[in-house]
């Protein structure tokens, strides 16, 4: 990460910007840019708005922003290969220790519990039976109207 830095501070003076032309320019904080120039990646909530900041910085500083990413990309690993097996097997018996109440879920990975645990054949026969029902009722009022027609007939 210090080696980025150091490279867009030194394209951004071989240039003449100052830092807070730089900030203006790019709507950032001069402590931001501060801190990309130092390598200073806890100075960033969040390491994709990191990314994105060095993908802009690059870019108005003229140099070419898909080998930064890459940089910070190979960087991003190499600081994050560097958790042990063990720490990893930790935290997964720690997060299978926890309360499913107190686990956050995403709504993609939320089970959906039936209130009901009927099976579904007996489903699929319950709406059979329906069915049935209802075309024996329009049979039996078709039939019942074509009766009622055949009698008018016969009494007029």
């Amino acid at each position: 990460m210090k080696e980025i830095g150091e490279a867009l501070r030194e394209q951004r003076e071989n240039i003449g910007i100052t830092i807070e032309e730089a900030a203006l320019d790019l709507k950032l904080k001069e402590s931001q840019i501060e801190a990309i120039e130092s390598g200073d990646k806890e100075a960033f909530p969040d390491v994709f708005y990191l990314k994105y900041f060095i993908r802009d910085y690059s870019k108005y500083l003229g140099l070419n922003y898909e080998d930064m990413i890459d940089e910070f990309n190979e960087f991003l690993f190499d600081y994050t290969s560097k958790i042990s097996i063990e720490d990893i097997k930790k935290a997964r018996k720690q997060v299978k220790n926890t309360s499913e109440e107190k686990r956050v879920a995403s709504p993609y990975t939320i089970e959906h519990r039936r209130k009901y645990n009927i099976p579904k054949w007996i489903i699929y026969i319950f709406v059979g039976i329906l069915v049935l029902g209802v075309f024996f009722i329009v049979v039996q009022k078709i039939s019942d109207a074509g009766s009622n027609h055949a009698g008018e007939n016969i009494i007029k």
